[in-house]
């Protein structure tokens, strides 16, 4: 043991996720963005102007709220494991000892009995009726009977019988540490907005710093050379003047807008018993046009309920159904078994005189009554395990092919004179007469049906990926709606990436599929460009969910699975999805109407920028200037149109469309701002402030056309928040407290009403262009 342990063949994981707190927080804080907004707030708290640091809200929250987000995916993905951390009991110097499960080595001969998991992959050295649930790991509703030779898996549990096993792989190697593992690992859900904010972000940083260079120098300039501003301290006007410049580039705001719309619509949706894990999660299922769902869980509620009972002949023995209630009402049933009571109530008049419990191995279960209405011993279990050559077995096989065809599952129920004495294991009795042949199904949720149809009528392709039986599966499949569901078994699959995602795109239906294979499944669909969504609840869903571009996880599913899907359905009612395909589609849409709003911001900064320092003119705003007109035109309004009701279907390409429409919008109001400056300067004789002023009032009237587009169609409340707006941009420009604030004094007539019509130039170019673009987005 202690040469294993020194040389890593120990049981022993990591816990941790690949991403450390600090790289969680410099992820956040250490972007271009926020060294550019506060290396300027720096500036200004250095140069005393405080009341000029609101820019800085936007920034901050973002960070606050995508580390909050981060952090906890983190802390769930650490949380994450396959296996229980029970004791385990291990041969060791010919003793049994119980042992802390990360001290298993390798060759350790682990004991397993009932109730047991499997801590360790290894090798069957003996089993007595030794029986394993894998259904976690593989998908297999069905105990597997392993016996000696065989391998078992780290993560299955024993559930009947008891045995012995070599440890073969520990610690890293072993199947359910690699499971975990791949589940820790993090990744972010591919978000269409959050991409397209990233691309924006970087399309900015590039022209960022040459454009600093230029509106800095510009401002120097503006102030009589960089010598003289020096010498006469005016260069602290123009060091704020080029900070005003810079800030309104960066569209902070939007990346904020999208991470309140998500969290809105999280805990919409958390009322409705939908966890969502990742907040972009909700935008990505309102994208989806695939979706791929485990049998069990999904369509189907885990359990069975028995179907029919079918007598082999006419003259089928007496008592049968008094054996039936016996056995489903006994307290070790399986769930099988166990469905029994529901249609048999009438139990026996004696009590059973012996009883053979089910075993994986023999695959039957017997109970024996000495006279009586239920006289005789009477075996249940697999047709394949009872039944004999003679001519009532070849008629009992008749029945329960007939049932498997109709993906219904079938055991039959045998009579014999006595139970063998005295044999360990117990034996099969010989002459058994198939008395009847009864047959279940699984339970179709409720909700399946009609959520299947609700995806079909949005172009969404189904896909039904099991581990079960095809034609188990293919027969959930049919009573859920899918009617051209023809069966395929995984397991004649292609390994070749192409072969294999043309297969997955001709079929529907899919049986025995591995949890690698499920993964593959799902990658092999992305290859062909589709957005998958993946639901499951075992563990071996949980790679194809990680895979996903959405996981989903039902609210019973295994806590491995649950921490790397994306959603839960804490209910497990399937229908909860179409609510969350609403809140995408009204997070998609309000997005794309509000970002034009931004970019066109963007757009105009950029320009302005560009042509006053060119021109070498001094910029007409300050910091708080602008932050009160983004709150006015963009910062406000957006947020409340952001959170309104919107069912637009989506559509792809949102960020072009948004650039296409917002380039001419901010040319119209840059242009606006230069004509009306060069104005003020020379044809007027206004001081900077008042030209500021009337800066302010035409880019604020401009900037609320634009929102006035965004709006429309115009309701009730979209016109009260436009007027609000309106109203807000006259109080600026006449309440006493304002100016001051805003350091800002009215400017003179004939400023005044070139300033009117120079927005009225820019909102009639806008509106021409709102108009051209529509139609040919339209075409």
């Amino acid at each position: 043991m202690a040469s294993r342990t020194s040389a890593g063949l120990v049981n022993t994981l990591e816990q941790r996720t690949s991403r450390s707190v600090w790289d969680i927080a410099r992820s956040h804080l250490l972007t271009v963005f926020n060294l550019i907004l506060g290396t300027c707030g720096l500036i200004l708290v250095a140069l005393g102007r405080w009341l000029d640091l609101v820019f800085l809200a936007a920034a901050v929250a973002n960070v606050v709220i995508g580390f909050q987000q981060e952090l906890r995916a983190k802390r769930r993905l650490d949380r994450l494991a396959v296996l229980k951390r029970s004791p385990v009991r291990v041969l060791r110097g010919g003793a049994e000892r119980e042992v802390p499960p990360e001290t298993v080595v390798m060759d350790d001969v682990v004991l397993l009995r009932r109730g047991d998991q499997v801590p360790v992959d290894g090798t069957v050295l003996t089993a007595a009726e030794l029986g394993l649930d894998e259904a976690m790991l593989t998908g297999e509703s069905e105990p597997v009977a392993k016996r000696a030779g065989d391998a078992v898996l780290s993560g299955s549990s024993v559930v009947s019988g008891h045995g012995t096993f070599r440890a073969t792989a520990v610690g890293p190697g072993a199947h359910a540490a690699r499971l975990t593992a791949e589940a820790r690992r993090f990744t972010e859900v591919s978000s269409e907005l959050r991409s397209a904010l990233d691309r924006v972000v970087r399309w900015i940083t590039v022209a960022l710093g040459p454009m600093i260079a230029v509106v800095l120098n510009g401002q120097m300039q503006a102030a009589g050379g960089w010598q003289a501003a020096v010498a006469s301290g005016a260069w602290r006007d123009a060091v704020v003047a080029a900070i005003a410049s810079v800030t309104i580039m960066i569209p902070q705001g939007l990346a904020l807008l999208t991470t309140i719309s998500f969290a809105v619509a999280t805990l919409r949706l958390s009322r409705g018993e939908v966890l969502v894990e990742e907040l972009a999660a909700v935008e990505v299922l309102a994208r989806v046009d695939v979706l791929c769902f485990d049998k069990t869980g999904t369509l189907t509620e885990g359990g069975v309920r028995f179907d029919s009972a079918v007598p082999v002949d006419a003259d089928a023995p007496a008592g049968w159904d008094h054996a039936l209630a016996w056995i489903g009402a006994d307290e070790d049933a399986n769930p099988t078994a166990a469905a029994l009571a529901d249609r048999f109530s009438d139990m026996p008049d004696r009590a059973p005189a012996g009883v053979v419990p089910f075993a994986s191995a023999r695959r039957w279960s017997a109970v024996a009554f000495e006279g009586g209405n239920a006289d005789g011993a009477w075996l249940l279990g697999a047709p394949e395990a009872l039944l004999d050559g003679s001519a009532a077995a070849a008629r009992a096989r008749v029945l329960c092919t007939e049932a498997a065809d109709r993906g219904l599952r079938a055991m039959v129920l045998c009579r014999a004179d006595r139970l063998p004495q005295g044999s360990e294991p117990p034996t099969q009795p010989q002459a058994l007469q198939p008395a009847v042949v009864l047959t279940f199904r699984e339970r179709l949720r409720t909700d399946a049906t009609e959520t299947l149809d609700y995806f079909r009528r949005e172009g969404v392709a189904l896909k039904v990926v099991s581990g079960d039986s095809p034609r188990t599966v293919a027969a959930a499949a049919r009573a859920a709606g899918l009617d051209d569901a023809e069966p395929v078994d995984a397991r004649t699959l292609p390994i070749d990436p192409v072969a294999l995602a043309d297969a997955v795109e001709r079929h529907s239906v899919f049986g025995r599929v591995g949890p690698e294979q499920k993964k593959a499944m799902v990658e092999a669909l992305q290859s062909r460009g589709h957005v998958v969504a993946m639901t499951g609840d075992g563990v071996n869903d949980a790679l194809a969910l990680k895979a996903a571009d959405l996981g989903i996880a039902m609210g019973n599913a295994a806590p491995a699975t649950k921490a790397v899907a994306r959603l839960v359905l804490l209910d497990g009612r399937f229908s909860r999805l179409p609510a969350v395909v609403a809140e995408g589609r009204r997070i998609i849409a309000n997005i794309e109407r509000v970002s034009q709003l931004f970019l066109t911001k963007t757009v105009y900064a950029f320009l302005l920028g560009l042509g006053f320092g060119a021109l070498a003119w001094a910029f007409p705003f300050l910091p708080r200037q602008l932050s009160t007109s983004d709150f006015l035109m963009i910062g406000f309004p957006a947020a409340v149109l952001a959170l309104m009701p919107n069912t637009r279907r989506y559509r792809p390409g949102f960020l072009r469309r948004a650039i296409v429409t917002a380039l001419p919008y901010g040319l119209a109001m840059a242009a606006a701002i230069l004509g009306l400056y060069a104005y003020g300067h020379w044809g007027t004789d206004a001081n900077q402030e008042q030209i500021e002023a009337a800066a302010f009032l035409t880019l604020t009237a401009a900037g609320l056309w634009v929102l006035g587009l965004a709006a429309r169609p115009f309701n009730r409340w979209t016109a009260l928040l436009l007027a609000a707006m309106y109203a807000g941009m006259a109080a600026v420009l006449t309440v006493p407290a304002s100016l001051a604030y805003h350091q800002l004094t009215l400017p003179g007539p004939s400023l005044t009403v070139a300033a009117l019509l120079f927005a009225a130039g820019a909102c009639a170019l806008i509106e021409a262009a709102h108009q051209v673009i529509r139609r040919r987005l339209r075409d």
